[in-house]
């Protein structure tokens, strides 16, 4: 789980594409908005937005197409230069930072991977996923060690020497993944990584995103138009609309506690069994435990995962923390009652 101090923060950050964008968010006062911009010709790709990303955490940017999360991610990294705002990693401004040592910056501590994989097709799979520390000129014998121990962390080490035509798709963006941990970042920015992937392989790379998250415990900014992948993946989400941020919480927060009807609309068709954790609907344990037959479920195992340990003759489940220790019980009566509700 997240730790709490964050690693990236963002602060009224905004990307105006026009001309004499920054002259008009000088001279606008409180009138900054989408009628605004569009009379002085500009288009407002990302208005005004504050986060926080933790260390450790994933954080997903979600919403539709055209909603700004390809370019907020951007902005995050540089990529593409705000109008205005504050970027801080580590504490840093980004927004100060010269050239030199942005190149830096995203050279050694952070890591991209893109829908379109970008693999080099003249290159074995050992050579592409040792390239980024070629160009940061680490020896040979280094980077083609380092190379071979992300590939084995992606279950491709029986493909080292393979060229990028010669992979499936699933097998392409696990190379992609193996790449920009290579560089071992800080940072990892995922951007719909498994969007073109059929949905079989999408659901495998969701599963082996998670265990790699597992081993790795990366600080991840993740963006997708899905919201069933968003919720699968997510520890706090942050969903876009016409450039701005509408709603940021947990999975949880957002499909019960909806804050406008745009949000609810996203929410809509997701089984409340699939966001609530067992920490969510769990009792006091109030001496109870003893009684729950030795059966337990982890805290942070939705209502769903949980529902099939609940045998014929079992009422309740003991709640464990990650050290193993209860901290509440689970109620099949309360299972039940949340997942008639839908």
């Amino acid at each position: 789980m997240a730790h709490s101090n964050p690693k990236l923060v963002c602060r009224n950050v905004w990307k105006i594409f026009g001309a004499r964008a920054r002259e008009f968010l000088d001279g606008a006062g409180p009138d900054t908005g989408i009628d605004a911009l569009r009379r002085h010709g500009l288009v407002g790709a990302v208005r005004d937005v504050n986060l926080e990303v933790r260390e450790g955490e994933i954080f997903i940017i979600m919403g539709l197409s055209g909603s700004g999360k390809s370019t907020l991610v951007r902005c995050l990294s540089r990529l593409i230069e705000p109008t205005a705002g504050e970027i801080l990693f580590n504490g840093e401004n980004l927004l100060k930072a010269n050239d030199a040592r942005m190149i830096e910056i995203r050279r050694h501590q952070m890591g991209m991977v893109f829908q379109h994989f970008a693999l080099l097709p003249h290159l074995t799979v050992l050579a592409n996923v040792a390239f980024p520390l070629e160009v940061q000129g680490v020896d040979k014998a280094t980077r083609e060690a380092r190379a071979r121990k992300m590939i084995d962390l992606v279950g491709l080490s029986d493909k080292e020497g393979f060229f990028p035509r010669e992979l499936s798709g699933g097998q392409q963006q696990r190379v992609g993944i193996a790449r920009s941990l290579a560089v071992e970042p800080e940072l990892w920015f995922l951007d719909e990584p498994f969007s073109a992937l059929d949905p079989l392989i999408r659901r495998e790379m969701q599963d082996e995103f998670i265990r790699l998250q597992s081993v790795l415990k990366k600080t991840i900014v993740f963006i997708t138009h899905d919201f069933d992948e968003a919720i699968r993946l997510a520890d706090r989400i942050a969903i876009m609309k016409d450039g701005a941020i509408v709603q940021a919480g947990t999975p949880e927060d957002i499909v019960l506690n909806p804050a406008s009807d745009y949000v609810a609309e996203f929410t809509r068709n997701v089984a409340k069994s699939k966001v609530v954790r067992a920490a969510s609907l769990m009792r006091p344990a109030d001496g109870q435990a003893g009684r729950a037959n030795g059966l337990e479920v982890h805290a942070r195992a939705t209502v769903a995962e949980a529902a099939p340990l609940f045998g014929e003759a079992t009422q309740r489940l003991r709640v464990v923390d990650a050290h193993g220790a209860t901290i509440g019980m689970l109620e099949r009566a309360d299972v039940v009652d949340l997942m008639m509700r839908g």
